[in-house]
Protein backbone atom coordinates (compact mmCIF):
# COMPACT_ATOMS: atom_id res chain seq x y z
CA UNK A 1 0.00 0.00 0.00
CA UNK A 2 1.40 3.45 -1.31
CA UNK A 3 -0.23 6.60 1.41
CA UNK A 4 -1.83 9.13 -0.61
CA UNK A 5 -2.97 11.16 1.96
CA UNK A 6 -4.09 14.09 -0.63
CA UNK A 7 -6.86 12.05 -1.39
CA UNK A 8 -7.96 10.85 1.77
CA UNK A 9 -8.26 13.89 3.35
CA UNK A 10 -10.17 15.27 0.08
CA UNK A 11 -12.47 12.35 0.97
CA UNK A 12 -12.84 13.05 4.17
CA UNK A 13 -13.49 16.95 3.86
CA UNK A 14 -16.33 15.54 1.09
CA UNK A 15 -18.10 13.28 3.58
CA UNK A 16 -18.15 16.20 6.06
CA UNK A 17 -20.37 17.70 4.32
CA UNK A 18 -22.45 15.23 2.18
CA UNK A 19 -22.87 11.27 2.56
CA UNK A 20 -22.04 10.02 -0.66
CA UNK A 21 -19.38 10.78 -2.18
CA UNK A 22 -18.75 9.43 -6.10
CA UNK A 23 -14.63 9.07 -6.61
CA UNK A 24 -14.12 8.94 -10.40
CA UNK A 25 -11.09 8.59 -12.36
CA UNK A 26 -9.74 6.47 -15.67
CA UNK A 27 -9.31 2.51 -15.17
CA UNK A 28 -6.52 1.59 -13.26
CA UNK A 29 -5.46 4.75 -11.74
CA UNK A 30 -5.87 3.05 -7.83
CA UNK A 31 -9.90 3.98 -7.05
CA UNK A 32 -10.15 0.52 -5.45
CA UNK A 33 -6.65 0.54 -3.87
CA UNK A 34 -7.59 3.99 -1.99
CA UNK A 35 -10.83 2.82 -1.46
CA UNK A 36 -9.79 -0.21 0.33
CA UNK A 37 -7.21 2.19 2.38
CA UNK A 38 -10.39 3.97 4.29
CA UNK A 39 -10.57 1.26 7.03
CA UNK A 40 -13.16 -0.63 8.29
CA UNK A 41 -15.71 -0.67 5.95
CA UNK A 42 -18.10 -2.83 4.06
CA UNK A 43 -16.39 -3.41 0.50
CA UNK A 44 -18.90 -4.67 -2.14
CA UNK A 45 -17.66 -4.92 -5.98
CA UNK A 46 -20.04 -4.75 -8.20
CA UNK A 47 -18.59 -6.73 -10.70
CA UNK A 48 -18.96 -9.54 -8.37
CA UNK A 49 -22.97 -11.52 -8.91
CA UNK A 50 -22.31 -12.66 -5.34
CA UNK A 51 -22.16 -8.72 -3.71
CA UNK A 52 -24.68 -7.57 -6.35
CA UNK A 53 -26.99 -10.13 -4.91
CA UNK A 54 -26.49 -8.65 -1.51
CA UNK A 55 -28.08 -5.09 -2.66
CA UNK A 56 -31.30 -7.03 -4.05
CA UNK A 57 -33.19 -5.93 -1.09
CA UNK A 58 -31.06 -2.69 -0.68
CA UNK A 59 -32.80 -1.33 2.35
CA UNK A 60 -32.48 -4.59 4.54
CA UNK A 61 -28.61 -4.36 3.15
CA UNK A 62 -27.82 -0.94 4.47
CA UNK A 63 -29.85 -1.37 7.67
CA UNK A 64 -27.85 -4.39 8.70
CA UNK A 65 -24.83 -3.07 8.37
CA UNK A 66 -22.75 -2.26 11.52
CA UNK A 67 -19.66 -0.40 9.79
CA UNK A 68 -20.70 3.78 8.97
CA UNK A 69 -18.71 3.26 5.82
CA UNK A 70 -19.87 1.55 2.54
CA UNK A 71 -17.94 1.45 -0.48
CA UNK A 72 -20.01 0.18 -3.73
CA UNK A 73 -16.89 -0.10 -6.23
CA UNK A 74 -17.65 -0.39 -9.84
CA UNK A 75 -20.98 0.90 -8.70
CA UNK A 76 -22.21 2.21 -12.35
CA UNK A 77 -22.40 -2.36 -13.28
CA UNK A 78 -25.02 -2.38 -11.32
CA UNK A 79 -28.59 -2.87 -12.84
CA UNK A 80 -30.40 0.73 -11.02
CA UNK A 81 -26.97 2.58 -9.56
CA UNK A 82 -29.06 5.70 -8.79
CA UNK A 83 -31.94 3.72 -6.39
CA UNK A 84 -28.86 2.02 -4.73
CA UNK A 85 -27.38 5.15 -4.17
CA UNK A 86 -30.49 7.39 -3.11
CA UNK A 87 -31.82 4.69 -0.69
CA UNK A 88 -28.41 4.88 0.97
CA UNK A 89 -28.51 8.36 1.03
CA UNK A 90 -32.10 9.44 1.81
CA UNK A 91 -33.24 6.23 4.17
CA UNK A 92 -29.99 6.00 5.89
CA UNK A 93 -27.64 9.13 6.23
CA UNK A 94 -25.84 8.59 8.92
CA UNK A 95 -24.03 6.06 6.58
CA UNK A 96 -21.24 7.39 4.89
CA UNK A 97 -21.27 5.84 1.33
CA UNK A 98 -18.05 5.67 -1.32
CA UNK A 99 -18.92 4.70 -4.89
CA UNK A 100 -16.59 4.16 -7.32
CA UNK A 101 -16.42 4.43 -11.55
CA UNK A 102 -14.80 5.75 -14.26
CA UNK A 103 -16.82 7.78 -15.64
CA UNK A 104 -18.64 11.00 -14.54
CA UNK A 105 -21.88 10.95 -12.61
CA UNK A 106 -25.11 10.99 -14.74
CA UNK A 107 -22.97 10.42 -17.32
CA UNK A 108 -24.96 7.63 -18.53
CA UNK A 109 -28.51 6.89 -18.68
CA UNK A 110 -28.27 4.29 -15.64
CA UNK A 111 -28.08 7.56 -13.35
CA UNK A 112 -31.66 8.96 -13.78
CA UNK A 113 -31.00 10.55 -10.30
CA UNK A 114 -28.29 12.95 -9.83
CA UNK A 115 -28.18 13.10 -6.14
CA UNK A 116 -28.49 16.47 -6.34
CA UNK A 117 -27.30 17.88 -2.70
CA UNK A 118 -26.57 14.72 -1.53
CA UNK A 119 -23.33 14.18 -3.54
CA UNK A 120 -19.21 15.19 -3.67
CA UNK A 121 -17.92 14.04 -6.67
CA UNK A 122 -13.22 13.42 -6.51
CA UNK A 123 -11.65 12.29 -9.69
CA UNK A 124 -8.52 10.48 -8.94
CA UNK A 125 -5.91 11.49 -11.78
CA UNK A 126 -2.66 9.76 -12.65
CA UNK A 127 -0.62 9.86 -10.21
CA UNK A 128 0.78 13.54 -9.24
CA UNK A 129 4.59 15.02 -9.53
CA UNK A 130 4.22 15.96 -6.10
CA UNK A 131 3.00 11.92 -5.48
CA UNK A 132 6.54 10.45 -6.98
CA UNK A 133 8.73 10.03 -3.75
CA UNK A 134 5.75 8.16 -2.14
CA UNK A 135 5.58 6.12 -5.22
CA UNK A 136 9.41 5.89 -5.15
CA UNK A 137 9.90 7.47 -7.85
CA UNK A 138 12.89 9.98 -8.04
CA UNK A 139 13.55 10.09 -12.02
CA UNK A 140 10.93 13.00 -13.19
CA UNK A 141 11.61 11.53 -16.96
CA UNK A 142 10.51 7.95 -15.95
CA UNK A 143 6.77 9.43 -14.92
CA UNK A 144 6.59 11.20 -17.96
CA UNK A 145 7.09 8.75 -20.39
CA UNK A 146 5.39 5.91 -18.45
CA UNK A 147 2.37 7.82 -17.63
CA UNK A 148 0.96 7.72 -14.22
CA UNK A 149 -1.05 4.87 -14.10
CA UNK A 150 0.12 3.08 -11.19
CA UNK A 151 0.63 -0.58 -12.81
CA UNK A 152 3.25 1.19 -15.39
CA UNK A 153 4.57 3.79 -13.45
CA UNK A 154 6.15 1.71 -10.76
CA UNK A 155 6.71 -1.78 -13.12
CA UNK A 156 10.20 -3.29 -13.47
CA UNK A 157 10.51 -2.61 -17.10
CA UNK A 158 8.16 -0.49 -19.34
CA UNK A 159 5.64 -2.42 -21.16
CA UNK A 160 4.12 -1.13 -24.52
CA UNK A 161 1.43 -3.50 -25.02
CA UNK A 162 0.10 -2.30 -21.36
CA UNK A 163 -1.49 0.76 -23.38
CA UNK A 164 -2.49 -1.04 -26.44
CA UNK A 165 -4.38 -3.59 -23.21
CA UNK A 166 -5.88 -0.27 -21.45
CA UNK A 167 -7.56 1.10 -24.47
CA UNK A 168 -9.09 -1.93 -25.61
CA UNK A 169 -10.38 -2.53 -22.00
CA UNK A 170 -11.32 0.90 -22.00
CA UNK A 171 -13.50 0.72 -25.16
CA UNK A 172 -15.23 -2.46 -23.91
CA UNK A 173 -15.83 -1.85 -20.59
CA UNK A 174 -16.11 2.43 -20.37
CA UNK A 175 -17.34 3.32 -23.67
CA UNK A 176 -19.49 0.54 -25.18
CA UNK A 177 -21.05 -0.55 -21.90
CA UNK A 178 -21.82 2.56 -20.67
CA UNK A 179 -22.38 4.73 -24.04
CA UNK A 180 -23.58 2.23 -27.11
CA UNK A 181 -20.76 3.45 -29.25
CA UNK A 182 -20.80 0.50 -31.53
CA UNK A 183 -17.75 1.78 -34.08
CA UNK A 184 -15.15 0.35 -31.74
CA UNK A 185 -11.98 0.78 -34.32
CA UNK A 186 -13.11 4.22 -35.47
CA UNK A 187 -13.34 5.51 -31.58
CA UNK A 188 -9.93 4.28 -30.90
CA UNK A 189 -8.94 6.42 -33.72
CA UNK A 190 -10.25 9.39 -32.49
CA UNK A 191 -8.96 8.45 -28.96
CA UNK A 192 -5.38 7.98 -30.75
CA UNK A 193 -5.90 12.00 -32.53
CA UNK A 194 -6.28 12.92 -29.76
CA UNK A 195 -3.64 11.50 -27.70
CA UNK A 196 -1.02 12.55 -30.63
CA UNK A 197 -2.74 16.31 -30.45
CA UNK A 198 -2.30 16.65 -27.46
CA UNK A 199 -1.77 20.04 -26.02
CA UNK A 200 -2.46 21.59 -29.47
CA UNK A 201 -5.78 23.18 -30.29
CA UNK A 202 -8.31 20.93 -31.17
CA UNK A 203 -9.16 20.58 -34.88
CA UNK A 204 -13.07 19.09 -34.92
CA UNK A 205 -13.33 18.68 -38.73
CA UNK A 206 -9.62 17.12 -39.68
CA UNK A 207 -10.32 14.79 -37.03
CA UNK A 208 -13.22 13.41 -38.32
CA UNK A 209 -11.70 13.37 -41.65
CA UNK A 210 -8.74 11.05 -40.02
CA UNK A 211 -11.43 8.76 -38.10
CA UNK A 212 -13.69 8.65 -41.17
CA UNK A 213 -16.86 9.62 -39.29
CA UNK A 214 -18.98 13.15 -39.45
CA UNK A 215 -18.03 16.43 -37.14
CA UNK A 216 -20.88 15.64 -35.18
CA UNK A 217 -19.95 11.95 -34.63
CA UNK A 218 -16.40 13.63 -33.41
CA UNK A 219 -18.66 16.05 -30.77
CA UNK A 220 -20.33 13.32 -29.33
CA UNK A 221 -17.74 11.05 -29.04
CA UNK A 222 -15.57 14.31 -27.41
CA UNK A 223 -18.56 14.20 -24.75
CA UNK A 224 -17.65 10.77 -24.19
CA UNK A 225 -14.17 11.07 -23.73
CA UNK A 226 -14.36 13.92 -21.62
CA UNK A 227 -16.97 11.94 -19.45
CA UNK A 228 -14.46 8.73 -19.16
CA UNK A 229 -11.86 11.49 -18.22
CA UNK A 230 -9.99 10.26 -20.79
CA UNK A 231 -9.77 13.53 -22.22
CA UNK A 232 -9.84 17.23 -21.38
CA UNK A 233 -10.68 20.63 -23.17
CA UNK A 234 -9.62 23.80 -21.73
CA UNK A 235 -11.54 26.94 -23.56
CA UNK A 236 -9.52 30.05 -24.19
CA UNK A 237 -9.83 32.67 -21.50
CA UNK A 238 -11.11 36.39 -22.86
CA UNK A 239 -12.49 39.53 -21.30
CA UNK A 240 -13.99 40.30 -24.97
CA UNK A 241 -10.69 41.20 -26.66
CA UNK A 242 -10.69 41.64 -30.61
CA UNK A 243 -7.45 39.51 -30.62
CA UNK A 244 -8.06 37.31 -28.32
CA UNK A 245 -8.94 33.71 -29.24
CA UNK A 246 -12.30 33.00 -28.06
CA UNK A 247 -13.75 29.41 -29.40
CA UNK A 248 -11.52 27.10 -30.30
CA UNK A 249 -10.54 24.90 -27.48
CA UNK A 250 -7.32 23.24 -26.40
CA UNK A 251 -7.36 19.57 -26.20
CA UNK A 252 -5.25 17.50 -23.63
CA UNK A 253 -4.94 13.65 -23.67
CA UNK A 254 -5.23 12.24 -19.54
CA UNK A 255 -1.88 10.57 -19.06
CA UNK A 256 1.38 11.38 -20.32
CA UNK A 257 2.50 7.90 -20.92
CA UNK A 258 -0.51 7.00 -23.35
CA UNK A 259 0.68 10.26 -25.05
CA UNK A 260 4.07 8.86 -25.55
CA UNK A 261 2.79 5.22 -26.60
CA UNK A 262 0.52 7.04 -29.60
CA UNK A 263 3.51 9.32 -30.43
CA UNK A 264 6.00 6.47 -31.05
CA UNK A 265 8.25 8.28 -28.37
CA UNK A 266 10.01 5.27 -26.20
CA UNK A 267 12.90 7.85 -25.22
CA UNK A 268 12.32 11.45 -24.70
CA UNK A 269 14.20 14.46 -26.03
CA UNK A 270 14.50 17.84 -24.08
CA UNK A 271 11.46 19.28 -26.11
CA UNK A 272 9.81 16.28 -25.34
CA UNK A 273 9.71 16.60 -21.76
CA UNK A 274 8.73 20.31 -22.29
CA UNK A 275 5.10 19.34 -23.79
CA UNK A 276 4.45 16.23 -21.18
CA UNK A 277 5.52 18.53 -18.24
CA UNK A 278 2.60 20.80 -18.74
CA UNK A 279 0.73 18.30 -18.80
CA UNK A 280 1.81 17.20 -15.40
CA UNK A 281 0.91 20.54 -14.51
CA UNK A 282 -2.32 20.58 -15.33
CA UNK A 283 -3.32 17.54 -13.96
CA UNK A 284 -1.97 19.45 -10.74
CA UNK A 285 -4.08 22.24 -11.57
CA UNK A 286 -6.91 19.89 -11.46
CA UNK A 287 -6.51 18.67 -8.77
CA UNK A 288 -6.78 21.45 -6.69
CA UNK A 289 -10.22 22.82 -5.60
CA UNK A 290 -10.50 25.94 -8.29
CA UNK A 291 -14.13 26.10 -10.80
CA UNK A 292 -12.26 26.45 -14.16
CA UNK A 293 -8.75 26.47 -15.99
CA UNK A 294 -8.34 27.87 -19.16
CA UNK A 295 -5.43 28.64 -21.47
CA UNK A 296 -4.79 32.10 -23.25
CA UNK A 297 -3.82 33.21 -27.17
CA UNK A 298 -4.13 36.21 -28.88
CA UNK A 299 -3.94 36.69 -32.95
CA UNK A 300 -0.08 36.67 -33.00
CA UNK A 301 0.12 33.69 -31.13
CA UNK A 302 1.03 35.15 -28.17
CA UNK A 303 0.02 32.61 -25.33
CA UNK A 304 0.17 31.58 -21.31
CA UNK A 305 -0.37 28.28 -20.65
CA UNK A 306 -2.72 27.79 -18.24
CA UNK A 307 -5.03 30.52 -16.76
CA UNK A 308 -6.72 30.30 -13.47
CA UNK A 309 -9.55 33.18 -12.50
CA UNK A 310 -9.66 33.89 -8.87
CA UNK A 311 -11.84 36.12 -6.29
CA UNK A 312 -12.26 40.19 -6.80
CA UNK A 313 -11.29 39.97 -10.56
CA UNK A 314 -7.97 38.84 -10.02
CA UNK A 315 -5.94 36.09 -12.55
CA UNK A 316 -3.07 33.98 -11.74
CA UNK A 317 -1.47 33.56 -15.11
CA UNK A 318 0.76 29.84 -15.20
CA UNK A 319 3.64 28.93 -17.37
CA UNK A 320 5.33 25.78 -17.49
CA UNK A 321 9.12 25.48 -18.40
CA UNK A 322 11.12 22.50 -18.50
CA UNK A 323 14.47 24.76 -17.99
CA UNK A 324 13.18 27.77 -15.84
CA UNK A 325 16.32 29.85 -17.52
CA UNK A 326 14.32 29.70 -20.57
CA UNK A 327 11.71 31.42 -19.19
CA UNK A 328 10.59 34.63 -21.86
CA UNK A 329 7.45 36.88 -21.01
CA UNK A 330 6.10 38.29 -23.90
CA UNK A 331 3.38 36.10 -23.55
CA UNK A 332 2.71 37.21 -20.00
CA UNK A 333 3.56 40.77 -20.93
CA UNK A 334 0.92 40.87 -23.41
CA UNK A 335 -1.98 38.91 -21.18
CA UNK A 336 -0.99 41.62 -18.43
CA UNK A 337 -2.15 44.54 -20.54
CA UNK A 338 -5.47 42.98 -20.50
CA UNK A 339 -5.62 41.68 -17.22
CA UNK A 340 -3.08 43.73 -14.99
CA UNK A 341 -4.70 41.71 -11.40
CA UNK A 342 -2.89 38.58 -10.43
CA UNK A 343 -0.46 36.45 -9.67
CA UNK A 344 2.38 34.87 -12.79
CA UNK A 345 3.82 31.85 -11.66
CA UNK A 346 6.36 29.80 -13.51
CA UNK A 347 6.80 25.88 -12.36
CA UNK A 348 9.77 24.32 -13.68
CA UNK A 349 11.37 20.77 -12.24
CA UNK A 350 14.46 22.73 -11.83
CA UNK A 351 13.15 25.52 -9.54
CA UNK A 352 13.53 23.86 -5.90
CA UNK A 353 12.48 26.85 -3.64
CA UNK A 354 10.00 29.39 -4.21
CA UNK A 355 11.69 33.18 -5.40
CA UNK A 356 11.01 35.97 -7.62
CA UNK A 357 12.30 37.88 -10.38
CA UNK A 358 11.36 40.49 -12.72
CA UNK A 359 11.09 40.14 -16.52
CA UNK A 360 9.27 42.91 -18.69
CA UNK A 361 8.48 45.05 -15.88
CA UNK A 362 6.76 42.02 -14.38
CA UNK A 363 6.90 40.54 -10.60
CA UNK A 364 7.22 37.09 -11.59
CA UNK A 365 7.22 33.81 -8.73
CA UNK A 366 9.21 30.97 -9.73
CA UNK A 367 7.85 28.05 -7.73
CA UNK A 368 8.09 23.87 -7.49
CA UNK A 369 5.01 21.96 -8.46
CA UNK A 370 5.11 20.69 -5.11
CA UNK A 371 3.63 24.62 -3.94
CA UNK A 372 1.44 24.95 -6.63
CA UNK A 373 -1.88 23.71 -5.68
CA UNK A 374 -1.17 25.94 -2.41
CA UNK A 375 -0.09 29.41 -4.58
CA UNK A 376 -2.97 28.77 -6.46
CA UNK A 377 -5.75 27.95 -3.99
CA UNK A 378 -4.54 30.57 -1.99
CA UNK A 379 -6.43 32.46 -4.13
CA UNK A 380 -9.38 31.70 -3.79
Amino acid sequence: MIDRPLWISRLHRAWDQVPLVWLAGVRRAGKTVLARELGTSVFLNCDLPGDVARLSDPESFFRSLEMPLVILDEVHQLPDPSRILKIATDAFPHLRVLATGSSTLAATRKFRDTLTGRKRSVVLPPVLAEELPAFGVRDLTVRLLRGGLPPALLAREPSWEFYAEWLDSYFARDVQEMFRVEKRSAFLLLAELVLRQSGGLMEATSMAKHAGVSRPTVMNWMEVLQATHVAHLLRPFSGGGRRELVSRPKLYGFDTGFVCHARGWDKLRPEDCGLLWEHLVLDTLMATPVPRVHFWRDASGREVDFVVPQTGGRVDAIECKWNSEAMEAEGLQRFREAYPEGRNLVVAPNVTTIHERGLKGLKVEFLPISELRAAVGAGR
